[in-house]
């Protein structure tokens, strides 16, 4: 049962732009916090950007500047903009939710394995080219 459905990522130029969205299909009684993480080959997943509700946004340092995350309730889906992008964005994108922001930015930090929040999307492969 696909849980989060992510929007097909792409292959642009060095200094393009894309924008991911992630739709949460999950219960709609509560409130969900959105996150978006990254892993190139050989490397570990990281954070990218987290939606966190009263408590703003975060950024991974790279990305600071040049993504943007948001949230439409109504909608039930997060956005990922992404923009001025280089070789060193390729990655794997997954969203993740949990109706907890807390528990997001613990695993966000290291501080929670993965598999306890509440849903991952399958993924969107983005590639930039120089």
């Amino acid at each position: 049962q696909v849980r989060l459905l992510e929007s097909e990522g792409g292959t642009v130029q060095a200094g393009g732009s894309l924008t991911l969205s992630c739709a949460n299909a999950l219960s709609p009684t509560k409130t969900y916090y959105m996150g978006w993480f990254r892993q190139a080959p050989g490397k570990e997943r990281e954070e990218v950007a987290l939606y966190l509700g009263a408590s703003g946004t975060q950024y991974a340092d790279s990305v600071k500047g040049r993504f943007n995350i948001s949230q439409d309730n109504t909608k039930r889906t997060a956005y990922l903009q992404m923009n001025d992008l280089q070789p060193e964005d390729t990655a794997m994108y997954f969203c993740a939710t949990d109706h907890n922001p807390s528990l997001l930015f613990a695993v966000a930090t290291g501080r929670a394995p993965p598999d306890t929040l509440a849903a991952w999307g399958r993924g969107s492969q983005v590639t930039v080219s120089s």
